[in-house]
């Protein structure tokens, strides 16, 4: 979009919120870049350039805008509705793979070569994969100087910088202000809500509690997303406490926890991590799952086309697709809920955490475990699964092409490969498929023509509903077609489509 500059300058000069994180405004005569909503008085036109990326702007000399913060804006949209490989490195980036791994790391997961990662980056974002990684570390460096009281020396490791040299001029570079300048700035409660219960650490790799916003494109409508993963929470990992949907995280480092709590124009995200190195994949991972940097109006928008859809978008607009923290995780639970209640999948994830998850402390809640991970579930014994003999064995199948890394299930992932190599396993039918795709992989063209919910949802508003009829009816929906079954689940009265009282 950075390249239609008379449609950028609009956006600019409407103040317009939606196109946020879908590119950066760079001014020539003061090299600062902004937000599209940014409050202050818009520039120029003439004075105006516009870049794809927060990375772009800072290779190119420009520094953070301190009123609307740019770096802190929605991802853009487009890294979750492409699988090209822009979009599959811009999602291992997001979740810290460079800074872990570094940029041939980066190539491997995939499956190119350095140089060819870097050119086409390049191209299409205006920075390579370095600059790009930076960039995020410059903004976690941020959040954790305004919201903690962490020393900056923990505070550079924690972001993923390799010394504190290279920390403070990075800060310097993007914000025009030191590490401490920047903290004295803050005031005692973030104007963008990012307060936080100080750590009390002191080593670097240490852990703590953050309280932080996260952002997203309103409108948002909550219900079916934070309804969805409240009525299949397993327990012990997951829970519905004091309004926050609550649940653990298996990280690189450690482990974690996370409370999140709707609000009309933020998520609230309270984070706790034994190792803050973990904060940006945390949030990353928190983001995906929730849906956040998806375009509601993009959405929203075509699906009105069709006017059967449109009374169920204008009634609830903005429902996102409910996702998940662990692509292996979600795999796992697919089959364990082949065929029966929401209630039995849930017991039967249960039995498996409780004899195969690593346990966790939780002084603020009732969770127990991690859900264990294909290596762990690997080497158990299949009989004494409570499951049919045809069920254990798809399982098992699952997870042993998990663990040995044959089927890789990540943001890396291309759909249509992975809905390949799930189709070759026994056991996996369309449904399964389909699903794993929506809500694991993350395709918001995913489709459940044969879902008995959809096919209902579908007769009663007189639109075809066998699965064939349905799927044509459907191809005037993509690529967002995920974000229907969404709209025609809300129809029913499951408990997945409301957040307990």
């Amino acid at each position: 979009m950075h390249t239609d500059t008379e449609r950028c300058v609009r956006a600019v000069q409407s103040k317009d919120a939606r196109f946020d994180g879908w590119f950066f405004t760079a001014v020539v005569t003061t090299r600062i870049y902004c937000r599209p909503s940014c409050p202050v008085v818009p520039p120029k036109a003439e004075n105006m350039t516009f870049y794809p990326s927060a990375a772009a702007c800072q290779q190119a000399g420009f520094r953070a805008c301190k009123r609307c913060r740019p770096d802190s804006s929605p991802g853009s949209p487009e890294w979750n509705e492409r699988a090209d490989l822009v979009a599959r490195a811009m999602r291992l980036i997001g979740d810290g793979v460079v800074d872990r791994d570094g940029v041939t790391g980066l190539a491997t997961r995939l499956g190119y070569s350095t140089r060819q990662v870097e050119r086409h980056l390049r191209a299409e974002l205006g920075a390579g994969p370095l600059a790009l990684a930076r960039a995020q570390r410059a903004q976690t460096a941020r959040l954790l100087i305004e919201t903690t009281t962490l020393p900056m020396a923990d505070i550079a490791f924690a972001a993923g910088f390799a010394s504190i040299r290279t920390f403070n001029d990075t800060v310097r570079e993007v914000f025009a202000l030191s590490p401490g300048e920047l903290r004295a700035r803050a005031p005692q409660r973030i104007p963008s809500g990012r307060n936080a219960t100080p750590p009390a650490t002191s080593p670097a790799t240490a852990g703590g509690t953050l309280t932080l916003r996260l952002p997203f494109r309103a409108p948002l409508n909550p219900d079916n997303l934070f309804g969805h993963l409240i009525a299949t929470a397993v327990p012990g990992v997951e829970e519905w406490r004091d309004g926050a949907y609550r649940r653990t995280l298996g990280l690189p480092r450690g482990h974690g926890i996370v409370a999140l709590t709707p609000h009309s124009d933020h998520i609230a995200c309270r984070l706790s991590l034994t190792d803050l190195r973990d904060l940006t994949i945390a949030i990353s991972r928190c983001r995906r799952m929730l849906d956040l940097d998806a375009d509601p109006a993009a959405v929203d928008g075509q699906l009105r086309d069709d006017p059967l859809l449109a009374p169920l978008v204008d009634k609830a607009p903005g429902r996102r697709v409910p996702r998940t923290v662990d692509e292996a995780e979600f795999a796992v639970r697919a089959v364990l809920g082949q065929q029966v209640s929401t209630a039995a999948a849930r017991t039967h994830a249960a039995r498996l955490v409780t004899a195969h998850g690593r346990p966790v402390e939780d002084p603020e809640g009732g969770l127990t475990h991690l859900f264990p991970t294909p290596e762990g579930l690997a080497a158990l014994d299949p009989e004494t699964l409570a499951l049919p003999r045809s069920r254990r064995a798809t399982l098992m199948t699952l997870v042993h092409h998990l663990a040995d890394g044959s089927l890789r299930l990540g943001p890396e992932s291309d759909w249509d490969e992975a809905r390949a190599r799930l189709a070759e396993l026994p056991g996996f039918g369309p449904w399964t498929v389909e699903v794993i795709a929506m809500r694991a992989l993350g395709d918001p063209d995913a489709f459940l023509p044969s879902d008995l919910g959809i096919r209902r949802a579908a007769q009663e508003l007189g639109l075809p509903h066998t699965p064939a009829a349905l799927t044509a009816r459907a191809a005037a929906w993509r690529p967002w077609r995920a974000y229907a079954v969404q709209y025609l689940w809300a129809t029913d009265a499951h408990p997945i489509n409301f957040i307990p009282a």
